[in-house]
């Protein structure tokens, strides 16, 4: 796996940011045994993968067009279909980062990948990079810079509202008029980088919402639809700890390695 050079004492796929590591993309999510790729646009449980496709399959026939009623549902790789896989999160670019997390779903995948959630504090001195800057990119709000204040709302298009059906598996799916997806690939937006040295964390504003480590229930960021210029700031309180929908992912930390540093250095 050859990214850039990575941050001195963390893997590849992160950067170093003081004494701790970040991912520099958010997660994806694979089977922790076989490494098979997990879809984005389920939770990745097996009792809420059967809940979300048996209201869908129902449901999709009962909101918005005509067009919106045929779209189908993603398929469902053979692993899921089994309900035997253990999620663990990868960060890699050009991939769809995993909606639909849980506070527990998104902690379980960065313990598994020898990773923790990021504090809030950590989350917020990586995005503002070495520069401390309210956002990824400067100081003050510019209008697509970050893939994040779409003019398009997915669940607006596919129910005709914007405020229903979020556990929808159909809605990361959606795009914009010119084939721009509203959700798009992880390091897509490559102006919306915040920079430690040599490397670049990208989309910590926009794309997804990601869950940090607070047990009350708490994401930062602001997904793609979220109409927010908080930047890094941006932060989301008000829901449980077990509340998924298609706007919530996250990304990983970790402790800096300080055996690797030392080595470096000599």
């Amino acid at each position: 796996m050859a990214y850039d050079q990575p941050g001195r004492g963390c893997p590849a796929e992160m950067a170093r940011v003081l004494g701790f590591c970040v991912d520099r993309w958010e997660v994806s999510l694979v089977d922790q045994t076989t490494g098979a790729d997990l879809s984005p646009y389920y939770p990745p449980h097996p009792t809420l993968i059967q809940r979300v496709r048996v209201v869908w399959e129902i449901e999709r026939e009962q909101f918005g067009g005509e067009a919106a009623r045929r779209m189908p549902l993603p398929d469902l790789p053979a692993i899921q279909r089994t309900g035997r896989f253990v999620p663990r999160a990868v960060s890699r670019p050009g991939t769809v980062p995993q909606g639909y997390l849980t506070y527990y779903l998104a902690r379980t995948a960065c313990e598994n990948a020898g990773k923790r959630l990021c504090t809030e504090a950590e989350w917020v001195t990586a995005c503002r990079g070495e520069q401390g800057r309210a956002h990824p990119y400067g100081a003050t709000y510019e209008a697509a810079r970050c893939n994040v204040h779409r003019a398009q709302h997915p669940a607006f298009v596919l129910h005709a509202n914007s405020s229903a059906g979020h556990t929808d598996p159909r809605l990361n799916l959606v795009v914009e008029a010119g084939a721009d997806p509203l959700l798009r690939l992880t390091g897509a937006t490559p102006t919306c980088r915040s920079t430690w040295g040599d490397n670049g964390v990208f989309d910590m504003v926009g794309n997804v919402d990601e869950w940090i480590a607070d047990e009350a229930g708490v994401f930062v960021g602001g997904f793609y639809a979220r109409a927010t210029t908080k930047g890094c700031d941006a932060r989301i309180s008000n829901h449980s700890p077990s509340y998924y929908d298609y706007s919530l992912g996250t990304r990983c930390c970790r402790d800096a390695d300080r055996a690797a540093v030392a080595t470096r250095t000599q």
